[in-house]
């Protein structure tokens, strides 16, 4: 199975094509808030790397937050017009689920998490079980550093820009009789290269997105309230429009040249 998976719920953005357990292409830069303009071209040259057009893919995967409001949205945005250009399925992965899949086979529960907005941290517990198997034990959380430490119960491996920005408020707050370890550095940041693996676990048990999609927010966006306010076209809305002009420009001018 060869899948894209994008990675854009924070400002960090992550593209990556995967054949079952083989990375063919993966590319990740700070595009601090700039996904709408970078992350098109950015799979554009991936295809290209890898030797594939679109058609060639068995399917696509998509982080879907929480996180950056307007990062989920460029994501989803993005995936949802190259469905529609193409008819790919595509599967929906929580960001913090695919960050903990990064932590394969921790023997204590593993927490990945993100920053919020107003001082606030998202978060989630997860456990590798015997069989290999990655079991949600709290589910997505959004609050203060303060509830958060107070949530912790055990020892937990904690990784993710919302410990490292939060670091000394979580450990104020701690309880004495539960201790932290920081997971290495290179997880702190979400992968494409895991959105994929869950992705590819998703589609081929039949988990496809269906026509009702909307980002994970855990909090509710200040654009979407805004939008109730107006009554206009959701930022999502909005950004998929724009995708699927664009995407059917490209796809018009492949064919043209597979025609000269």
């Amino acid at each position: 199975m060869k899948i894209l998976a994008v990675e854009t719920a924070t400002t960090w953005q992550s593209v990556a094509i995967l054949e079952d357990d083989l990375i063919l292409a993966t590319h990740e830069q700070e595009a601090g808030g700039a996904q709408g303009s970078l992350l098109l071209p950015t799979i554009d040259r991936l295809l290209a790397q890898s030797g594939l057009q679109l058609s060639d893919l068995s399917g696509l995967a998509c982080s879907i937050g929480p996180g950056s409001f307007t990062g989920i949205r460029v994501g989803i945005a993005t995936c949802l017009g190259l469905r529609g250009a193409t008819s790919l399925p595509l599967a929906l992965v929580p960001t913090l689920e695919a960050m903990a899949r990064s932590l394969e086979a921790a023997t204590v529960p593993v927490c990945p998490m993100l920053v919020s907005r107003r001082g606030e941290v998202y978060w989630a517990i997860f456990r590798w079980t015997g069989e290999g198997r990655l079991d949600r034990a709290v589910d997505e959380q959004v609050g203060t550093p303060q509830a958060f430490a107070q949530s912790l119960t055990e020892p937990t491996l904690v990784f993710g820009a919302g410990w490292s920005s939060m670091e000394s408020e979580i450990r104020t707050a701690l309880s004495e009789s539960v201790t932290v370890t920081v997971g290495p550095h290179h997880v702190f940041k979400p992968s494409a290269i895991q959105v994929a693996r869950i992705g590819m676990e998703r589609l081929r048990r039949g988990a496809i997105a269906g026509d009702l999609i909307a980002p994970f927010y855990v909090q509710r966006a200040e654009a979407e309230i805004q939008y109730e306010r107006s009554g206009g076209a959701s930022p999502l809305t909005r950004r998929l429009q724009r995708v699927e002009t664009k995407i059917a420009e490209r796809l018009a001018r492949g064919r043209r040249r597979s025609h000269s």
